[in-house]
């Protein structure tokens, strides 16, 4: 390949998913609107679901970052917002006051039923058949992790 088809905008990986990103969260975001939650605040509400009910006291602010490929500077402001909304609660963990423990309440709980049907209508928009979404989703996920498994500042050959 040369230099110059090399640097051609159709020839970048990180615009394609950068443009696929960008229209996928668009197109959550209209059907998050009407349940009042942004999509980062879907991906929280995922991870938390996931977690209720588990033995354990619960996700720190930190678990939920490393899960989510969030820092806590990013996490912190948006988890307030969503303590005020009355869906999660934030407390300092009573073994290590540094941590601070996150937690469903009834609302976030309740908020489930309503996301789980707006995925179902929202798979029926995607265009791509199951399992073409099963195997972009499982390449997609082997990419992110490697990644994250590079040293920092160290960028793909």
């Amino acid at each position: 390949m040369s230099a110059d088809s090399n640097l051609k905008l159709d020839a970048q990986l990180c615009f394609a998913l950068y443009a696929a990103s960008n229209a996928m969260t668009r197109l959550y975001r209209d059907k998050l609107e009407p349940l009042g939650l942004t999509y980062p605040q879907y991906l929280v509400l995922l991870v938390l679901w996931e977690q209720d009910g588990l033995p354990g006291p619960g996700l720190t602010v930190k678990q939920l970052g490393e899960r989510l490929h969030l820092d806590s500077g990013t996490l912190t402001p948006m988890l307030k917002r969503m303590e005020q909304a009355g869906l999660l609660t934030r407390q300092r963990d009573t073994q290590d006051e540094r941590q601070v423990r996150i937690a469903l309440t009834q609302a976030g709980r309740d908020l489930k039923a309503g996301v789980a049907e707006m995925k179902q209508g929202l798979a029926c928009l995607l265009p791509l058949p199951g399992r073409d979404i099963a195997r972009l989703r499982t390449e997609l996920q082997g990419l992110a992790a490697a990644l994250h498994s590079l040293p920092p500042g160290q960028s793909p050959a």
